[in-house]
């Protein structure tokens, strides 16, 4: 079979050890992304088979009318939004779902919580300028970092990612208090943590607040504009979820008003995140660009899964 792997901006799933299931198969990597459909249909239309590597590409119903080859689609971890199922199965095509596994992004959350509270980006950055203890150019900006032990850890959603961030928290001594369904709230009681008793409380009492929600109708745009508002001048917003939880346009607005104070996020509405983004001119913003899952040990797993689901969809073929 034809097969198309897609967005793998690193060039890196060619060198992964699951990459040898596809021997005997044709194979394409592509390390560019396509954007709009006319690109996208012009590039993958000869494919009998795309591998997604999560949402890096939306796979509309336009599309799937431009792909007459199209047999499989194998998503790595979770099937979400971003393809019409709907559309898949009018024209025959079959979706596989993969694994997915918290630890990795539940890591880097915690990577950017640390980074973020002692402004180690700023420092390490200024420090190659040969500048000392230096956080910012901007007086008013060059501030002291500050510790985790005895703040308040804000946890938005409790499953299998914010329930490990929430265990890192207690392990650095902060008080860890969690929002979010009924369901999220019931398990953190649970687990034995706090829960907060409204949205508004929650998020004027915590000082780092971490969303962990997944991404659906209900929620989208559910972080709002008078949510961040309550959010106290010195705290910070983690986001590693998804860019869309936030309602558009009102994060920028909330760090320029000072409400919360900083926000760190590996996650943002467009992908790959333009660079005249106003985010990256913020010097009370931490970005980086989607890696929550972006490492050797979640590639194999996510690939494996998808590369076996192509094996096995091609053996049912060949037995028909």
């Amino acid at each position: 079979m034809k097969i198309a792997v897609i967005d793998d901006y690193q060039d890196s799933v060619r060198h992964l050890e699951c990459f040898s299931l596809l021997d005997g198969h044709e194979v394409k990597v592509f390390t560019n992304s396509a954007r709009g459909i006319g690109q996208l249909a012009i590039r993958l239309a000869p494919f009998d088979v795309l591998v997604l590597i999560r949402e890096r590409t939306r796979i509309t119903r336009p599309l799937l009318t431009k792909l007459p080859n199209l047999k499989l689609i194998a998503q790595t971890g979770k099937v979400g939004p971003h393809i019409d199922l709907a559309a898949a199965a009018e024209r025959n095509i079959v979706v596989t779902e993969g694994l997915g596994d918290p630890v990795a992004p539940a890591e880097l959350t915690w990577a950017l919580i640390m980074a973020a509270r002692r402004k180690i980006t700023q420092y390490a950055a200024y420090l190659k300028e040969g500048l000392w203890q230096t956080s910012s150019l901007a007086p008013q900006h060059n501030a002291l970092g500050r510790r985790l032990y005895g703040q308040t850890l804000g946890i938005w959603g409790f499953g299998k990612i914010g329930r490990l961030v929430a265990g890192y928290g207690k392990a650095f001594g902060m008080r860890v208090v969690v929002w979010g369904s009924d369901t999220s709230r019931a398990e953190a009681t649970r687990h034995g943590y706090e829960t907060a008793t409204s949205k508004a409380s929650f998020l004027s009492e915590c000082d780092i607040v971490s969303l962990h929600l997944r991404l659906n109708d209900a929620n989208r745009g559910h972080v709002t504009a008078a949510d961040l508002g309550h959010m106290k001048p010195d705290s910070l917003l983690v986001n590693t979820s998804r860019a869309e939880l936030i309602e558009t346009g009102a994060l920028e607005a909330a760090l320029q008003s000072g409400r919360p104070g900083a926000a760190a996020f590996d996650v943002f509405e467009s992908e790959p995140l333009p660079p005249q983004s106003p985010l990256l001119r913020m010097e009370n913003v931490l970005a980086t660009p989607h890696i929550g899952f972006v490492e050797k040990e979640s590639y194999e797993l996510y690939f494996r899964a998808a590369f076996q689901s192509i094996v096995q969809f091609a053996e049912n073929a060949k037995n028909r």
